[in-house]
Order: structure tokens, then sequence, then C-alpha cells
């Protein structure tokens, strides 16, 4: 399962109803950055075939089958502080993850 915090939901909420053509949230991993893998977040406007489908405080997640071996269990939040603000990823399966927070390994 792929959670978001209230405050991460609330955020995508909010996003998504100035693109009302979009259905849901895409959450996945690509090979790249220092630690092996990054993530992204992508507004989706339909769901694949092999694509998982789950919901998170009534937001829509969509991930596919490959991402989500690497992201079972993980909680998307939403941190806006005096450093930014952007959403966080707390993956418990991540071994080692950059000083950024943007990559991870397994």
């Amino acid at each position: 399962m792929i959670t978001l915090t209230e405050i991460a939901a609330g955020k995508v909420v909010d996003l998504l109803s100035k693109r009302p053509d979009r259905i849901g949230l895409r959450v996945g991993v690509r090979g790249g950055g220092c630690s092996g893998f990054t993530y992204f977040l992508e507004f989706e406007d339909r769901v694949n075939a092999n694509d998982r489908e789950m919901e998170s405080h009534g937001v829509k997640i969509i991930v596919d089958p490959k991402s989500y071996l690497y992201l079972m269990g993980i909680e998307v939040d939403y941190l806006d502080n005096l450093n930014g603000a952007g959403f966080k990823f707390n993956n418990p399966n991540a071994r080692r993850t950059c000083g950024c927070g943007e990559s991870f390994n397994v």
C-alpha cells in the first residue's frame, strides 16, 4: 500500500482541482540519482492495464508494477517550512538515501 498523509492529500486535491482532465496521482521510481533510484509524482489522465490503483484520503494513486515493488509501504508527506515546500517520501524499504531525499537504494 502507498499512502499520503492528510496534509499531502490536501495539497494533491488542491492541485488536481486545477487540472480537471487528470484522474489521480501517479507515484513511481526511475533509475538515476546519486543513490540508484529517484522518486517521481505526476498527475495522470488514465490507468494502464497493468497499473495498480489505490486510494488514500480521497486521492486516487496509480503505480506501475515495477515501481510498486520498491514503493510498498511508502508514505508521501508534504512539508512547507523555511527550507522550502515539497513532497517528502518516507520509504521503509530504503537502505540508503541521498542527502536531499530525492533518491534511494534498496
